[in-house]
Order: structure tokens, then sequence, then C-alpha cells
């Protein structure tokens, strides 16, 4: 089969000839990948920022398809079935999984005792990740191996196509985790750093969800208008000040809730600590530039709440704890409990109260992938979000 696969830094290559996946565990299917899609996540791979990644790693978390396999135990799936599966991989018995928290599943991360050692405790496994997620062969290819395929993947009826449901695996219900844990009341302002795919579902969700007024902060053109047309107020951070519009649009009392939508590779054009951070991290003294986290944690109304599914990997500097302790400041984050979230938006998308397929700006074959990885991280072309046909 074909993939794309992870050779370095900046060097993903569209390999052939691969062996196809085949049934490893009764509760296994095989899906063969009808569309696939490049995540801002994917870039911290492409950049080198995340740690544990092995030459030849197929790539991909966002990926849906037909079911050609099924393993003896897999009650769940029938072959011919059109499925999205998951970025998270969950058994759906652990006491994690019971609790709905699939993203820390307790099983499913086969590089259990690496991730102990980095992270206290393991997470749950991810397709197309690093080893300290388990190491799994990602979606960015022909076929994929899905474990536990008689718990995680979700089975997608007739008459949506897959542009309308493909981001039920990542970034719909990351978008909509990250605006449900602000708990958002009608007289609340939500303010969103990025204007990324997941910072353009944050907005729609935020709306949705009743907030008084949302407000989406980015410098690229393209992605504000997205936002703006998803309902939000936009702030271009190289044209004005962030806190200053926001003390203009909140009375001087900052924002009830921040979401931080960008993550661990922020960008700062007119700012110290931007340029700090870009210095640590090139003589490895810093693994993630937190800009962000750190202009919410000032920004934030007293009493408010940071969601954060902006993803991050390692060590950070220079965060103002003393302002967060002393304002009372709660913090939420983490990857996305996405089959917490799937039954109610795939409901949402049958009932016609959105269409995802509104963030897709290029469709292209899985062999040009490897050029639209720049053209991605470069915001090149407008490009927001890539969709891959296999």
């Amino acid at each position: 089969m074909k993939a794309l696969r992870w050779h370095g830094k900046k060097d993903i290559r569209c390999d052939d000839h691969l062996p196809d996946p085949t049934i490893e565990d009764p509760r296994d299917a095989i899906i063969k990948v009808t569309s696939c899609a490049i995540c801002g996540s994917d870039l911290h791979l492409y950049d080198g920022f995340m740690p544990g990644m092995k030459h030849g790693d197929i790539m991909g978390h966002e990926f849906m398809g037909e079911v050609v396999e099924v393993g003896s135990a897999n009650k769940k799936l029938k072959i011919g079935d059109r499925v999205v599966v998951p970025f998270t991989i969950c058994c759906g018995e652990c006491d994690q999984c019971r609790r709905g928290n699939f993203s820390v599943c307790e099983r499913s991360n086969r590089n259990k005792d690496l991730a102990d050692k980095a992270f206290g405790h393991t997470t749950a496994g991810l397709f197309g990740y690093t080893h300290l997620t388990g190491g799994y062969p990602g979606g960015q290819a022909e076929y994929v191996r899905v474990p536990y395929a008689d718990f995680t993947p979700v089975v997608i009826p007739d008459g949506l196509t897959d542009e309308q449901v493909l981001f039920l695996g990542d970034i719909f219900p990351t978008g909509w985790q990250a605006a449900v844990q602000c708990d958002i009341q009608p007289t609340d302002t939500v303010a969103i750093w990025g204007a990324g795919p997941v910072g353009q579902f944050t907005v729609r969700s935020a709306v949705i969800l009743g907030a008084k007024q949302v407000v989406c902060i980015d410098n690229v053109p393209e992605r504000l208008a997205m936002a703006k047309a998803g309902g939000a107020i936009t702030i271009n951070f190289d044209d004005e000040s962030v806190l200053d519009r926001l003390a203009e649009l909140t009375g001087g009392k900052g924002p009830e809730k921040c979401i931080d939508a960008v993550g661990m590779e922020s960008h700062a054009t007119r700012s110290f600590d931007s340029l700090y951070d870009r210095v640590k991290q090139a003589v490895m003294l810093e693994s993630d530039r937190p800009h962000v986290l750190r202009e919410m944690m000032y920004v934030c109304r007293p009493a408010g709440t940071l969601s954060i599914p902006g993803v991050y990997g390692g060590l950070i500097d220079k965060i103002p704890f003393g302002a967060a302790m002393n304002k009372g400041l709660t913090f939420k984050m983490g990857q996305t409990h996405v089959n917490r979230w799937t039954d109610d938006l795939l409901q949402r998308i049958q009932e016609g109260q959105i269409d995802p397929s509104f963030v897709i700006t290029h469709t292209v074959s899985l062999e040009d992938g490897p050029d639209m990885y720049n053209t991605f991280r470069d915001k090149k072309d407008g490009c927001v979000k890539v969709v891959l046909k296999p």
C-alpha cells in the first residue's frame, strides 16, 4: 500500500509497496481509507518538536473509510460499514473509559512503560503519533489496522458525505470539548487564540453554546475571515494590541473564558517573550513556545477559566503562575475524549445545525501530501484544512 511516512524533521514522503496491515487481535478491524486529513498536531511532528518519532512512522490521526476485514471477536462492525475512526484509541472497559475519559485510556498505549516514565502515568494510544503514545501506524495511508474496533469507530449513516463527517475523528470534537469545558454562560465573553482548524470549530461551538460574544485572535486574514463568518469578533494581533482590544470589548474586565487553540508552536511578531522562546527552543532549553498561555493568564478575568486544547509536548518556561493563582483561574486541558461527544455531534450534523466541510480549503491526492504539509504549515494559498484522498 501507499502511506505518508516520517523520515525526519520536515521530511514526509509518500512511500509505496508497504505491507498492508493485518488483523492482530480478535477485536481489530482493517479500514480502507477513503478520506484523511493533515492536522495542526501533525505539524509538531513535521517540525521535529515532539519526541518519540521513528524513521518510517506512518503519519495521520484524522481518517475514515470502509471496513474491509473484521476480527473474530468484533460484533460491532461488519464488512462494508462506513466509519470515522477517533484519533484516541480506547478499550471502552478500563476505569478511565468507564468514566468517559477516553484520551487517558489505561490499556491502549502499547508503550505504557515509556509513557509512565515521561508523563507519570500512561495516556491513551494515538494513531499516527509518537511512540510515547503507542507508535501506532496512522491514517494517511490506503489501509489502517484499528485496535479495539468493537468500541472506538463511529458508524456513519447513509446520506452524509466524507467531508461532512471526517472531522468527527478529531477537530470537531476537540473544538467542542474546548468550549464545553469552559461551562459557557449567556453573559460570557469567550476569547479564542488561533483561527486554525481547531480554532474554527471552537468558535462555532462557543456560538452554539450561547456565549454573549466570541472573540478570535490570529494574524492570517483568510482564517480571521472564516472565523468572522462563524460568528466571531476578530483581532489581528499584527495590527492591534490584543490586551487593549479585549479590554475594550469587556469593559476593562477581561474575558471570562480563554481558549488556547494554538499550542506549542505559538507565533507572536512583536513580543519579547516570543523571541525569548525561540532562542531557548533553538538551544534545546525549552521544548514549547507558550506565548498564548502567558497572554491568556494575564488577560483572563479573575475567577475565569482557561481551556487548552492546543497540544503541548514537553517543557515551558516563564509562566506567570503567580498571576493565575492569585486571580483564581481554573485550568482545563487535555487530548480530546472523542467518543464522549461523537453521538451528539453526529446528530447536529444530520440536523443541519453545522456542516463541518466549511473548513476545507484544499483536497489533494495522497501523493501530493508531502507538498501540502509545507503549504499548510506556512499558511500558503489560503490553506486552512487539507483533505487527502488515498
